[in-house]
């Protein structure tokens, strides 16, 4: 008789497992460097389209933007082309962006120093069926691969006949020891049986033997049942000398022990009752504020701020420090931000910088003002970034983080650890956040780890009138800095 190998279908299930995780790997990475091309071919398109219409661009021509754009809509990845003057109104829309979606890389179009629009280029989504149809042959081998494991795994592990063998002489030890065990409890049954028949025997014999000489049985009963009421005496009476004796220095020493754990406890509620009111005054969101702190951090994964040359570094930085001191000089002008100002003159190191404001009067957008103020320096920062990268020149793009004085190190902390690139971070109490709540549309952190992390909030965009505001604001800040840019 042939055996199948031992639990042949859990490493059927194994397999399965393994199977569909080298083909879900297969596909991420696949994905990851058709990204990757699709990416840096999209950037080179949309850098020759910029070439070829930057002519008609700046003369608004739609007909020849028209032509030029459609013959890269050829282009299998690409979906949609959307070109825009310096006003960000639309000019040329080409493409069915709106039935597949995709990566769009948006660039600014300049002549000079002069913004004279902006070009977005949508790429098609790839599939993850395609991927798996353009590697079919990895697909199928990894199948068939694992198929052979199966069979082969099913084939040399099948029990031998000396494997068999012994297992069936263990099973059959086992039934006897199991069997013995059996007859042992019915032949211990069977003793306690003819004994009790016996007991009764006896009994009925002494009964009988009772009727004839009734003082004898008395006079043994008498005895036995004196015998028991004097070990029960004597029980009693040990029973009773001890609680006695013990009775005293238990109670004193469970009253001392009493006394003292109450003592260390009240001690205890004392000292750990201090932090915990002050950090939760921290994190309260009912905690009143009057000022906030608006930090704008660089986004440098691989440190390439400290590696810069001090001849690039400093001037690089003096000219955020100039950008983002011209953007609180113009933001605060706007009518809506009236009553709120600067309290320090901020400037830029390795690490970033903050800029602080203050709420002079009770009915000032102090919140509102900070939320504009790392939502416009991050628009200018990404002007900046795509400029000097245009040129060849040193830029890192910027993340910003809005939170109240008091939580200035948490959010620190927050730019840190969950801050990403282009990406503002807020941290306010129920007031401030219900002074942007009509301006700004924010959502939570996925899965936050800390308090910090689900009490913060992440900018997701603003209403029309704001980012108008915003985008006057930035022009105006351009055309002052435009000089100082060129320079650097």
């Amino acid at each position: 008789m042939t055996y199948l190998a031992p639990r042949q279908g859990l490493f059927a299930i194994i397999l399965l497992v393994s199977f569909c995780l080298q083909t879900l790997l297969l596909v991420i990475s696949t994905d990851q460097q058709l990204s990757k091309s699709r990416a840096l071919k999209g950037e080179q398109m949309v850098a020759q389209l910029i070439d070829e219409a930057r002519l008609s661009l700046e003369n608004k021509d739609r007909v020849s933007l028209s032509v030029i754009a459609n013959r890269y809509t050829s282009e299998q990845d690409v979906t949609r082309i959307l070109i825009k003057d310096n006003n960000d109104d639309i000019l040329v829309p080409v493409g069915n962006a709106p039935m597949q979606q995709g990566d769009t890389i948006r660039q600014i179009a300049t002549n000079g120093d002069s913004v004279i629009g902006s070009v977005s280029l949508t790429l098609k989504d790839i599939s993850k069926g395609e991927i798996i149809a353009m590697q079919w042959p990895f697909v199928i081998g990894t199948m068939l691969l694992h198929l052979l494991l199966w069979l082969v795994y099913g084939y040399l592990a099948r029990p031998t006949k000396e494997q068999i063998n012994a297992l069936s002489r263990d099973i059959q030890d086992l039934h006897r020891e199991q069997y013995m065990q059996i007859d042992q409890r019915s032949y211990d049954r069977e003793f306690e049986r003819r004994a009790t028949d016996m007991d009764k025997e006896t009994s009925e014999h002494s009964v009988e033997i009772a009727t004839d000489g009734q003082p004898a049985n008395a006079h043994k009963l008498d005895v036995h049942s004196e015998v028991n009421q004097y070990l029960r005496a004597q029980q009693n009476q040990a029973a009773t000398d001890t609680t006695g004796s013990d009775s005293q220095p238990i109670d004193s020493t469970t009253e001392e022990r009493a006394e003292h754990d109450a003592a260390n406890g009240a001690a205890q509620d004392e000292i750990s009752r201090a932090p915990k009111s002050g950090s939760a005054s921290r994190l309260s969101a009912t905690r009143s504020f009057d000022s906030v702190r608006v930090q704008i951090v660089f986004h440098d994964e691989f440190n390439m701020l400290e590696r810069l040359a001090p001849a690039q570094r400093l001037p690089y930085l003096a000219l955020c420090t100039q950008l983002l001191n011209q953007a609180v000089t113009e933001l605060l002008k706007q009518p809506l931000l009236l009553g709120v100002s600067a309290m320090n003159e901020p400037r830029f190191d390795d690490t970033g910088a903050s800029v602080l404001l203050k709420a002079d009067n009770s009915h000032a957008k102090v919140a509102l003002a900070g939320v504009m103020l790392g939502k416009l320096y991050l628009m200018l920062n990404k002007i900046i970034h795509d400029k000097h990268i245009e040129l060849s020149r040193f830029a890192l793009p910027a993340k910003a983080g809005v939170s109240d004085d008091a939580q200035a190190q948490a959010m620190t902390q927050l730019l840190h650890s969950v801050g990403k690139k282009e990406q503002m971070l807020i941290l306010l109490p129920n007031a401030g956040l219900k002074q942007i709540s009509h301006h700004v549309q924010v959502q939570s952190i996925m899965r936050p780890t800390t308090v910090y992390e689900r009490e913060c909030a992440v900018f997701d965009g603003g209403n029309d009138s704001m980012i108008q505001r915003l985008a006057d604001v930035r022009n105006a800040v351009l055309m002052i800095e435009s000089a100082d840019e060129s320079a650097i």
